[in-house]
C-alpha cells in the first residue's frame, strides 16, 4: 500500500529524478517558460518554487543552499536577480501550469509551465478583472460599441466627401473666370 507516499516518482531513480527536475528548473528559470508533460511539471512546481522562495532573500547561505540544488551558476544569478525581483512581494505561487491537450505519439497530456510574473499576455488579461455581472453586460455594451462604431465610419466618410466636393467646386468656378481674364 501507498500510505503517506506523496511525491510522483516518475518512473525513475531518486538520482535520476532529481537530476532531471534539477535541470528542467534551471531550464525554467532560464527561459521563464517551458513545455513538459503534466506529471512533470506538477513534480517540477514542488521542486523550484521553495527554491524561488529561498532566493527572496539573498544572502550567502540562500545562494550556497539553492547551488546546492540547481548546480549552475548562471540559473542562480538570473534567480537571485530578475526573478527574485519581480516576485518579492508575491506570498506563494511562482509557476503557473497551462495544460495544452495530448501528445501525438503517445497521447501524453502537455503543458506550459511558467513563472507567473514574466508573460505579458497574462499580465494584459489579469488586469481586466471580471465578475459574472459584468461579462453578461459585455456583449451587451460590445454589440453596442460596434454600432456606434459603424456610425462613426459613415460619418466621417460622408465628410470628407463633402469637402472635397465643396473643394472641387471654387476651383471649378474659378478656372472659367481665370479663362475668361485670359480671353480679356
Amino acid at each position: 500500500m501507498r500510505h503517506n507516499k506523496k511525491f510522483n516518482h516518475l518512473g525513475r531513480t531518486a538520482s535520476h529524478r532529481n537530476a532531471m527536475l534539477a535541470n528542467m528548473a534551471i531550464s525554467l528559470i532560464m527561459h521563464k517558460r517551458i513545455t513538459t508533460t503534466v506529471a512533470k511539471a506538477k513534480a517540477l512546481k514542488k521542486y523550484v518554487e521553495p527554491l524561488i522562495t529561498k532566493a527572496k532573500e539573498d544572502s550567502t547561505n540562500s545562494r550556497r543552499v539553492v547551488f546546492s540544488y540547481l548546480q549552475n551558476k548562471e540559473a542562480i544569478k538570473e534567480l537571485f536577480s530578475a526573478v527574485s525581483e519581480k516576485v518579492g512581494d508575491r506570498p506563494g505561487g511562482y509557476t503557473r501550469i497551462i495544460k495544452l491537450g495530448t501528445r501525438q505519439g503517445d497521447a501524453a497530456q502537455v503543458c506550459f509551465i511558467e513563472l507567473v510574473d514574466f508573460d505579458p499576455e497574462m499580465a494584459k488579461d489579469t488586469k481586466k478583472k471580471s465578475t459574472r455581472r459584468s461579462r453578461k453586460s459585455a456583449p451587451k455594451a460590445e454589440a453596442a460599441a460596434p454600432a456606434e462604431a459603424a456610425a462613426k465610419e459613415e460619418t466621417k466618410e460622408e465628410a470628407p466627401v463633402v469637402e472635397e466636393a465643396q473643394a472641387e467646386a471654387p476651383a471649378e468656378e474659378a478656372a472659367p473666370a481665370a479663362e475668361e481674364a485670359k480671353a480679356e
